[in-house]
């Protein structure tokens, strides 16, 4: 039996790492420094990237809004991916997070955007796109770039990954 009263949390709360914290940080200043906003069109993180970014008070500054997109419905919804491109390339797949990050863009007043979509498990692997499969997407000032990574660990590792890796390279790339 579930106690509603006392939800369960898992034991490495994401939002405080350190090493979350200080990628956030580093993300805040360089958006400042640049007068940029970021969005955020999260699938697989459930939200957890825009709720690491707006942890960090004065947030409001450099963090636009954040979009989750779990189902396909909602990315063509609300960010205008177009749903045939879901249906051949399927949702985790690098079309898909390009569109995401464009979309987020589009529907926002962020000239930077994080796009993450992926298969973060316990179920929902195929040999092709196996459990820990994420695509991102980044879309910095009109130029988007793409990547796939794999992650090992069960759900929440997974999620505390593609947190932490979308982070590290926005962070890495607004340096550039």
């Amino acid at each position: 039996m579930v106690n509603l009263m006392e939800p369960s949390i898992p034991s490495s709360n994401l939002l405080a790492d350190p090493g979350t914290s200080g990628l956030v940080a580093a993300t805040a200043g360089l958006l400042l420094k640049k007068g940029w906003m970021l969005a955020t069109a999260e699938s697989c993180t459930g939200g957890l990237i825009a709720g690491a970014c707006t942890e960090l008070a004065g947030s409001s500054a450099w963090f636009e809004r954040g979009f989750v997109t779990y189902s396909n419905a909602a990315k063509t919804e609300l960010l205008g991916v177009d749903a045939a491109l879901i249906e051949t390339h399927g949702a985790v797949s690098e079309a898909v997070a390009r569109a995401m990050a464009a979309g987020a863009i589009a529907h926002s007043a962020a000239r930077v955007a994080v796009a993450v979509t992926g298969v973060a498990g316990p179920t929902g692997g195929s040999p092709e796109k196996p459990v820990g499969t994420v695509w991102f997407g980044w879309s910095i000032d009109g130029q988007i770039r793409t990547e796939r990574r794999r992650f090992d660990g069960d759900r929440a590792a997974v999620r505390a990954a593609t947190v932490h890796y979308a982070l590290q390279t926005l962070a890495h790339l607004l340096q550039a």
